[in-house]
């Protein structure tokens, strides 16, 4: 069994979006109360911990992703007496609590930043990524912003362009400064001292520019010319992932380890070398667990998930990942995967029976447990910077971030008793609301029990996992000594071989013979070896 301080390893942690979770003033904003008033539906899903994405003072400009302070509670979710509040409740309920921690980059409503554009000489001078102009007036690299246009931004009172590899409000700390780092580690020092278990830190592998300005490549891989938006045209080789980055990480870790049973998990995000980063980033005495992109795409193949897993553990066999099917930046997986589907329940069930069965630690977003799909925006009613700059072929995060439904005929499906709610629920989610989802068949009850599973069964938490060669469309794979785990990843019937005389523990649309076994569309099983 595992000790108390490795609570993570393994662990399920359920994301909550602030904003979209649950109103508890009418405002048509989620707020920290609202959080609080419904972490008994979360702690009876049998999750380990939550995650609250950010909720530190910020413009907004990027939803909380810019801060502008970092030890204070935006007014839009409350206050420190409500944070406070929260942890003492779900710690009660048996749930650790992860907070996002931005800290690649700033809100240029930082006091700080507002210091270190003044001039260029106050005390927070070099404390952001400054660079002169070159010759021609130009940015003094190639480098481009992930929300579209240069990553470098124009400033006339110091007459130089700062970074920002983000929105322009959003400027990146100069990590290169020791005492931009001290002061990021006070911040979270500050939390830690505050109750909270843990971090969820955003984009680490972005903490550090090189120092020489180099320009980026071209993007060698076969999709970059024809990406949405010129940052996926480039290998980011010098805009991040430099050497400097793991050594800020091993100081994050030390001070992580100066507390009890705490955490860290990264969200390391890359289009070239993600699982070598991964591991890179969670050996050694640096990250707990990285934050994996590689299941949040199109792709619903066996060769896929097993290729993706199998990777990590050749390349950083003392490492540990985190897997997830959707968060608050991708489509939600039901909606991306639903053509291998003819039925969205019955894809939400195999999903959560696949991700659940998974070695590694799991994350699961808010709504997934009710086979949420994404919510069609118009144009008007998005907020999301990247939706609005890239619109029509990219519609942005929006479709995924719409509140949570809790009762299906109550206003707002019960998020909230305001006129208006900061993105509107519609009639497709709130038909999916938890008080629609009593049935014993339903996503939501299969997902407790997928749950509850997990935490009965040793070798779905310690358990070796070795995958199966079986015809596609089948994924499989055992866990441990015991489990067998199979899967039919299409709309269409399969069938397989298999010697092994088995259990079920859980199951759906598959008929278990003497040799053989049958799948229908998405049908899959997890199951005990059993003496032939």
């Amino acid at each position: 069994m595992l000790k108390a301080q490795d609570w993570w390893r393994g662990s399920v942690t359920y994301q909550i979006y602030p904003r979209s979770f649950m109103d508890s003033n009418g405002d048509g904003i989620g707020d920290l109360k609202g959080i609080t008033a419904r972490l008994d539906h979360v702690a009876s899903l049998g999750v380990d911990a939550i995650w609250l994405s950010p909720i530190f003072t910020s413009p907004m400009k990027d939803m909380g992703y810019d801060v502008s302070d970092y030890t204070d509670i935006d007014p839009s979710f409350g206050t420190m007496e409500d944070f406070d509040a929260l942890i003492e409740k779900a710690h009660g309920l048996g749930l650790k609590v992860i907070i996002d921690q931005v800290i690649s980059h700033a809100s240029d409503q930082h006091e700080f930043f507002i210091e270190s554009r003044s001039s260029r000489d106050n005390p927070k001078a070099d404390w952001f990524v400054w660079a002169n102009p070159k010759p021609d007036g130009t940015p003094p690299n190639n480098w481009q912003a992930i929300f579209g246009g240069p990553g470098w931004e124009w400033d006339a009172r110091r007459k130089q362009y700062y970074l920002h590899n983000f929105l322009r409000e959003q400027p990146d700390w100069n990590l290169h400064n020791p005492e931009v780092q001290d002061y990021l580690l006070g911040t979270m020092r500050f939390w830690l001292e505050r109750g909270v278990d843990g971090f969820r830190l955003d984009t680490v592998n972005f903490y550090f520019h090189d120092k020489h300005l180099r320009d980026n490549p071209a993007n060698f891989l076969p999709w970059g010319m024809d990406a949405f938006r010129p940052y996926d045209m480039q290998y980011c080789l010098f805009s991040k992932n430099q050497p400097e980055n793991l050594a800020f990480v091993e100081r994050i870790r030390a001070l992580m380890d100066e507390f009890d049973a705490r955490t860290t998990v990264g969200e390391v995000g890359d289009s070239h070398h993600s699982i070598e980063l991964m591991g890179q980033y969670t050996s050694g005495k640096r990250l707990h667990m990285a934050y994996s992109f590689e299941m949040l795409g199109p792709n619903f193949s066996p060769d896929h998930f097993r290729s993706r897993i199998e990777e990590f553990f050749r390349k950083a066999p003392g490492g540990w990942p985190c897997w997830a099917f959707s968060n608050h930046d991708v489509p939600r997986h039901v909606g991306r995967w639903l053509p291998h589907a003819q039925d969205s329940a019955a894809l939400a069930k195999q999903a959560a029976a696949m991700l659940l069965a998974f070695r590694g630690s799991i994350c699961l977003y808010q709504g997934e447990e009710l086979g949420q799909t994404d919510t069609d925006l118009q144009f008007h009613e998005l907020t999301d910077p990247e939706g609005i700059n890239f619109w029509p072929d990219h519609k942005g995060r929006d479709g995924c971030r719409t509140p949570m439904v809790w009762e299906a005929s109550a206003p707002n499906a019960g998020f909230s008793q305001a006129n208006a709610t900061w993105l509107p629920v519609k009639p497709p989610q709130a038909a999916r609301a938890v008080d629609t989802q009593g049935a014993p068949d339903s996503v939501l009850n299969f997902y407790r029990q997928m749950l509850a599973l997990r935490k009965s069964e040793a070798d779905l938490n310690e358990g070796a996992m070795t995958f199966l060669d079986l015809p596609d469309p089948i994924l499989g794979f055992t866990r441990g000594e015991g489990l067998v785990c199979l899967y039919n990843l299409s709309a269409d019937e399969a069938a397989c071989d298999m010697a092994q005389t088995l259990a079920p523990l859980v199951s759906q649309g598959v008929t278990l013979e003497k040799d053989k076994i049958t799948f229908g569309a998405n049908g899959f099983v997890i199951a005990r070896k059993t003496a032939a």
